[in-house]
């Protein structure tokens, strides 16, 4: 296939990028920059100049493609709403080009926060109405017949290289001086290793079911207690309990989600599309030190 993606230089999308490669498709990248195209020449990839906010480059990446991965999202969690807005927009211009047919796209969502209920998250449950609508848009454009399904991603997507929150938890340790959990730290992140779901990527675009929600699990629920406790251990910082009221002042942005309780589980999508994660887990990932040397 010849497979258009967004983000296509990012963490997730660049490993999406290799796994496509090495399976034999030809991809096309997204780049908005100069130092993205030329990685992605690197990994092998075709380059189409362009961004989220242009969205004649979306319509001729999709057009020009037998199925779409959007793994792009502007991560300015100061102004989330725009770039929630930006991100429909381009969901829904990449699908205007694809309705009609049977190419497939595969727009990537968040699990976090899915469920507050303490319960596990399956397939089975729609995500609730928030600022971030990409699944809300991928759901419309199957509505409507296009091709469309939804990878839920844990909020730890960990590897080498990873700039997401764990990272974001660890300078904080640094900062602080303090490895901080909040209240009994017995809440709850699913997390999966980004070779993990970059395979998912692949697999959900290869044979995925229009309308499909899968979830990018592979551990289903870590306490944020242990990730807390891994992290004090390695830069040798006091592991401590901070209570609710004192959580924005010390995780700033953070605090809105590292309180979630999320465990949630991939039953449906392992058996649906036979995914295995084969990866370390997030607690070994972490015990390997590489998210420590900086």
């Amino acid at each position: 296939m010849r497979v258009f993606v967004t983000g296509a230089s990012g963490f997730i999308g660049s490993a999406v990028v290799q796994e496509l490669v090495n399976a034999g498709h030809q991809v096309v990248g997204l780049a908005r920059s100069e130092k993205s195209a030329q990685s992605l020449t690197q990994a092998g990839a075709e380059v189409l100049r362009g961004s989220l906010e242009d969205l004649d480059s979306l319509k001729e990446g999709a057009a020009d493609a037998d199925g779409v991965i959007h793994t792009a999202f502007i991560h300015d969690f100061s102004n989330y709403v725009a770039a929630s807005e930006t991100d429909k927009r381009a969901i829904e211009a990449m699908g205007s080009v694809l309705a009609g047919s049977k190419r497939p796209i595969v727009v990537t969502g968040g699990i976090l926060g899915l469920r507050t209920d303490g319960n596990f998250s399956t397939e089975d449950d729609p995500a609730p109405a928030s600022a971030r609508a990409s699944e809300a848009a991928a759901m419309a454009l199957a509505e409507a017949g296009v091709h469309a399904s939804v990878i839920r991603l844990a909020p730890s997507v960990h590897d080498i290289g990873d700039y997401g929150f764990v990272p974001f938890i660890i300078n904080m340790a640094r900062k602080k001086g303090v490895s901080a959990y909040v209240g009994d730290g017995s809440n709850r992140w699913p997390a999966v290793h980004r070779l993990d779901a970059a395979h998912l990527f692949r697999l959900a675009l290869e044979k995925g079911a229009i309308g499909a929600r899968y979830n990018g699990i592979a551990d289903e629920g870590i306490p944020v207690r242990e990730i807390a406790e891994v992290i004090g251990g390695h830069l040798n910082v006091p592991v401590v309990s901070m209570p609710p009221e004192e959580a924005a002042n010390h995780f700033e942005w953070m605090s809105r989600f590292i309180g979630f309780d999320s465990p949630a589980t991939s039953t449906k999508t392992r058996a649906q599309l036979a995914w295995e994660p084969t990866h370390p887990g997030l607690l070994a990932d972490l015990a390997m030190g590489h998210y420590f040397k900086n």
